[in-house]
């Protein structure tokens, strides 16, 4: 049996490289970055997970060191993918950005974010904005087709237009290939056009109180949030540090959810 079929392309206590081998545009700002590893290996991820990624700069100075999580399913063989958002200012986003085939990058993980157990929950809240859908879309993608999880997903994903909504003929398919298992509601800040029939707006309690499992499901039910920081601060108050969930409060605290029905990714 050769190393390459029994052990992971990437590790949690070292740095290591791996060839970008394709790009793909998914919309105005954000793209698909595939990154290759043997043909029978997988990346070494686990649900939920997310992985570091590091470049140091040619002229100089400290490494730019950022999270991600990456959106190809655990037991992928031969590649793993990256969506990620080029920011005007983000070092790491803008690096990825002008990256081109061939050229590697450096990958440390898994590191542990919240592990995931069949049948652990009978229903699970999503409160995304943005890009925070990826370590969504890594639930989703465990927990939906499995036929032997009985667990119900409710996703509230927010957006500013139709043109950020990452992923989602990905979502609409697994939604209706599984209507009993995964419940969708968009939002959009600023719709741009009038046949949006979706929610406009932003997150609020009123949504939240419509969408969301039931504070009542008490141990039975979590709530992931990830997005922009303003969204996150709202919605469940920001996490100190990737340790410390810092307090609950936001709507989730007035809505009567527990510390132990929220974690914020």
């Amino acid at each position: 049996m050769s190393s390459e079929n029994s052990t992971a392309a990437m590790n949690s206590s070292s740095f290591v490289p791996l060839p970008l081998s394709e790009i793909v545009r998914i919309s105005h700002d954000t793209q698909l970055y595939r990154f290759k590893i043997g043909e029978n290996q997988k990346s070494g991820m686990f649900v939920a997970s997310c992985l570091l990624t590091m470049f140091t700069p040619k002229e100089g100075g400290e490494p730019v060191i950022r999270p991600y999580t990456p959106t190809s399913q655990e037991n992928q063989t031969g590649f793993m993918d990256l969506i990620v958002k080029t920011y005007p200012d983000g070092k790491m986003s803008q690096h990825i950005a002008n990256m081109k085939v061939g050229e590697t990058l450096l990958f440390k993980g898994p590191l542990s974010k919240y592990p995931y157990t069949r049948n652990s929950k009978k229903e699970i809240g999503m409160i995304a904005g943005g890009t925070g859908i990826t370590p969504m879309l890594q639930v989703i993608d465990k927990v939906v087709p499995d036929t032997e999880d009985s667990t119900i997903i409710k996703l509230l994903f927010a957006n500013n237009s139709e043109d950020d909504i990452l992923c989602k003929s990905h979502l609409d398919d697994l939604a209706a290939r599984f209507p009993n298992k995964l419940h969708i509601n968009y939002i959009l800040a600023k719709p741009k056009t009038s046949s949006w029939t979706g929610n406009v707006g932003f997150v609020d309690s009123d949504l939240i109180k419509k969408h969301m499992p039931s504070p009542s499901l008490g141990e039975d039910t979590v709530i992931f949030v990830c997005g922009p920081p303003g969204m996150v601060n709202v919605v469940s108050g920001s996490k100190i540090s990737p340790t410390d969930q810092g307090q609950l409060t936001g709507i989730l605290k007035e809505l009567n959810y527990s510390e132990s029905n929220v974690f914020k990714f």
